[in-house]
């Protein structure tokens, strides 16, 4: 997972990508024949400082290689801090990344 985050006028701006291949349920039943067979991301987060910023639970809507804007209140963040993400796909898979706020 790649981030990056600024950190502008008390505000941290996150850009995310997750590496994943985001099979839906319709796909998986096309390709082999078992709706079982999907797998996409369901849950993100991430962190600042031990502080949880970001928390969400997400479909197979999502697209393959997904990019994800959010922006936090960054008042006690500062420059140099690292957001850390995490992501948890349906079949148990983890993926991370982290970036400092620049």
């Amino acid at each position: 997972m790649k981030v990056k985050a600024k950190l502008k006028k008390g505000v941290v701006k996150v850009k995310a990508m997750a590496k994943h291949n985001m099979i839906t349920y319709n796909q998986a039943e096309k390709k082999t024949g078992n709706k079982d067979d999907a797998n996409f991301i369901t849950h993100v987060s991430a962190t600042c400082n031990g502080e949880t910023v970001l928390d969400m639970s997400t479909s197979q809507f999502l697209s393959k290689n997904p990019i994800l804007k959010f922006q936090f209140k960054g008042e006690i963040f500062k420059k140099g801090d690292k957001v850390l993400m995490t992501w948890v796909d349906r079949k148990g898979k983890t993926g991370k990344g982290k970036g400092k706020i620049k």
